[in-house]
């Protein structure tokens, strides 16, 4: 029983659909069921994954998933409803198709094998093998040749009628008429030589005996019904080996969709018990035993393990988790028992969004394979063509009135010509490339941008966030105590700055708090504070019955509050190094590229402490290394930030990258971009802030970092989900390694046909021959693309 798509609702009253197509055999099914499905009122986009074997369909009145699956169905095709959540029926089907195929070649086989060694045993340099009488009857021939060509060979048929009807071409018509010429060609020999000898069972040509049978072919007409059933045979035969090839294609996929649990262990009662995963709801916390899958994203509220998150993030090594941190739905807890609370369920997870962004990107069309849709669209007429021109040449001017020689050759020409190694050449490649790129944290959103990528020569990089951590750390902590002033100490001190950060949420604020409770340092509570936005904070706070005002922000906000920081700033310049004022790290690890935060302790009105933290953004582990892996691969990376000058230099100058910009808005990004655009470049950028977002649209490619805004990746074309540029780097060497993987299947594909076809009309090629060819060429392209696993990606 058929399950109803619930269509989903999108703007302007779109709806859309995913379907399972049995059936095609070639990439010309697939551009005719788009061409049905466009040509249908209502329909607003349509495209069909012939390797995939999939349907992508949006539309926008009041047509359902069953209404869609009949119009398919009277294409010619079958097609059901696709289920993300349960692919058993679809996989069920596709293996019930395979096996299919390899019942339908293994008979075929059996029957075809006696016909083809009757051929081959009459090979001069095979004259010495036995010959049984029987197998040159031509009525046997028949017995054998007709349930291949009419039981094997009736999709052919079917497919070809189908195909026809809706006015367009496909393989199917190419290897019916070719196989029905040479069938029907032999059928009409015995039953004229039977007629016209009056020895209708050919007795008397048979008469000589077993031990003259290669001589009996002297006294019988030559017959090809080897030719139709090995045909069969060969291309049934390749169909199954290419169906186990393109399922391998889609192994990533279905790795991601078997990294969803089925159950989730949930408290009821106090009790932990087993639910389907459908009814967890957020907020609920579910219970995950060392070994066993996340059901769900959530936030750890009890214990810490490590957790391989391998499968999503393309990260080897296990990552710590403690309480308060999250975890992705679908990696897998390696150690300890972990209590974790539902943040995200179903459909809005980061796994479904990873399954979601892959299978858009396999279902949809790269522009090179634009190339192979023209040509397959008339390369079935065109071959016919070549085929009735090869029979006349051959009949009228090279071997004038031998038909059956004219017939052979232009069999040949129909056969050896496969539309089927073409179309495959694209798909095959994008289903192997997207599905590695998922396995290793880069999800490319469609086919076009994966071709893109390949060609990127120039890369624009937001600093904070992308280069480095997006958060900052105290580096340098200077305290200057004002002697006799007071009887508090350095700990005291910073007590009560940290305390009045605690009531802003600023990160420069959260990473003060942070260092002051590594060094163990009490938070207590002030009497009063006030934020000034842009600016700082101020508060009042008591403390061993006194009261004191603490004013803490950027040195314009203390001149604005109109206290002195001159002197306390000119002795910090002066002292240098020395470290005269009470700092708690060398000024070698202060950089250019920190920010700095002032702070001034009063007491009655009168200063008793200044103080200057130093906070430094750090480079990512593996920024380094990504921008020297990415200048060896010929990509020009250039910084552009909002950040200071001052900032943004160093960091340059640590990664040596000669073009940066700083102080920038992010319509001075998108102007950056649109200029290299101009210029020439393949452009990509990387960024993960709201800032980010006009540039990232405006770059040829543009690269979100998993741990950044949402704006930020819905403007991307390539979401990196570990957010490090050492995945930009790996989206590029995949995309490489994929289009080049797609331009080695189009040149096999367009010189295999443009070689085999005028050999085969020249006479070289029998179309037994022929048949072998034209199966092995569409399986020499999937396993070219298969070849794509083999390849290793080095971090």
């Amino acid at each position: 029983m058929e399950t109803e798509v619930k269509p989903n609702l999108k703007e302007n009253s779109f709806q859309e659909a995913k379907l399972d197509i049995f059936g095609m055999t070639c990439a010309n099914c697939a551009l005719r069921i788009e061409k049905g499905l466009k040509s249908w009122e209502g329909i607003d986009e349509a495209r069909v994954n012939f390797a995939q074997e999939t349907a992508y369909i949006r539309w926008s009145d009041e047509k359902t998933s069953q209404d869609l699956t009949a119009k398919i169905k009277d294409i010619g095709y079958d097609a059901n409803p696709h289920n993300d959540k349960n692919s058993s029926l679809s996989d069920s089907k596709h293996k019930d198709h395979s096996h299919s195929l390899r019942n339908r070649f293994l008979v075929s086989a059996i029957l075809s094998i006696p016909l083809f060694y009757s051929m081959v045993s009459h090979f001069t340099w095979l004259d010495f093998l036995p010959l049984p009488v029987f197998l040159m009857h031509p009525w046997v021939q028949f017995g054998l040749a007709f349930p291949v060509q009419f039981i094997i060979g009736l999709p052919f048929y079917t497919g070809a009628y189908k195909a026809l009807k809706n006015g367009s071409s496909n393989m199917d018509v190419l290897v019916a008429l070719g196989t029905s010429a040479a069938f029907g060609y032999s059928l009409y020999l015995s039953i004229q030589y039977g007629l016209q000898s009056g020895d209708i069972f050919f007795l008397d040509a048979l008469s000589l005996g077993a031990h003259a049978a290669h001589s009996i072919a002297g006294n019988l007409p030559p017959l090809y019904y080897e030719t139709s059933a090995v045909l069969i045979t060969f291309i049934v035969g390749g169909k199954f080996l290419e169906s186990i090839a393109k399922g391998k294609s889609s192994e990533a996929l279905r790795a991601l969709l078997n990294l969803r649990p089925e159950y989730a262990r949930v408290k009821k009662e106090g009790d932990w018990t087993e639910v389907p995963i459908e009814y967890l709801r957020v907020g609920e916390e579910f219970l995950v035993r060392p070994g066993e899958k996340f059901a769900t994203d959530g936030k750890i509220v009890e214990g810490e393990s490590h957790v391989d998150e391998s499968m999503l993030t393309g990260e080897s090594i296990p990552v710590h988790k403690k309480t308060g941190e999250l975890v992705i739905g679908g990696s897998i807890n390696s150690e300890s028992g972990l209590v974790v609370k539902a943040t995200r369920t179903g459909d809005g997870t980061i796994l479904a969004s990873i399954l979601k962004t892959v299978e858009d990107a396999q279902n949809s069309r790269a522009p090179i394979q634009k190339i192979a849709d023209r040509i397959s669209a008339v390369f079935v007429p065109i071959v016919v063509s070549v085929s009735i021109v090869t029979f006349f040449v051959w009949y009228f001017l090279l071997d004038v009135g031998a038909f059956a020689i004219a017939l052979e050759n232009a069999i040949a020409v129909i056969v050896i010509a496969c539309p089927c190694a073409l179309g495959l050449a694209t798909p095959v490649s994008l289903l192997v490339g997207s599905g590695m790129g998922a396995k290793n944290g880069v999800l490319f959103r469609d086919a076009e941008s994966l071709e893109r990528a390949a060609k990127i020569d120039w890369i624009g990089l937001d600093k904070t966030g992308t280069l480095t951590e997006g958060k900052p750390v105290v580096v340098g902590f200077h305290l200057d105590i004002l002697s006799g002033e007071t009887s508090l100490n350095e700990n005291e001190f910073l007590c009560f700055l940290a305390s009045l950060e605690t009531y802003s949420e600023h990160p420069l604020a959260k990473s003060i708090v942070n260092y002051a409770k590594k060094r163990e340092t009490s938070i207590i509570h002030f009497l009063k504070n006030k934020i000034h936005p842009g600016g700082g904070l101020e508060g009042k706070v008591s403390y061993q019955g006194e009261n004191y005002k603490v004013y803490m922000g950027s040195e314009k906000f203390l001149h604005e509050m109109e206290i002195d920081m001159d002197s306390f700033l000119s002795k910090l310049r002066t002292e240098g190094s020395q470290d005269n004022s009470h700092s708690s790290q060398s000024e070698e690890k202060l950089k250019l590229n920190t920010s700095k935060v002032l702070s001034v302790i009063l007491k009655s009105k009168n200063p008793i402490a200044y103080a200057e933290f130093n906070l430094k953004d750090p480079l990512k582990a593996t920024t380094k290394s990504a921008i020297s892996k990415l200048i060896a691969m010929g990509v020009t990376p250039v910084l552009i930030s909002g950040d200071r000058k001052e900032a943004v230099e160093d960091i340059a100058r640590e990664l040596q990258i000669t073009e940066y910009y700083a102080s920038l808005k992010p319509e001075d990004k998108m102007k950056i971009v649109q200029d290299s655009k101009t210029a020439g470049h393949m452009t990509g950028m990387a960024g993960d802030g709201v800032n980010d977002a006009p540039a990232l649209a405006t770059a040829d490619v543009s690269f979100g970092m998993g741990t950044g805004t949402d704006v930020a990746q819905e403007a991307s074309d390539i979401v990196l989900v570990k957010g490090d540029l050492t995945r930009i780097v790996s989206a590029i060497q995949i995309s490489r390694w994929t289009v080049s993987n797609i331009r080695q299947n189009f040149f096999w594909a367009l010189g295999y046909n443009t070689l085999g076809i005028p050999i085969a009309a020249a006479g070289f090629l029998a179309p037994w021959v022929a048949g072998l060819a034209m199966a092995m060429s569409s399986i020499s392209v999937v396993v070219n693309a298969l070849s794509l696993n083999r390849k290793k990606l080095k971090y």
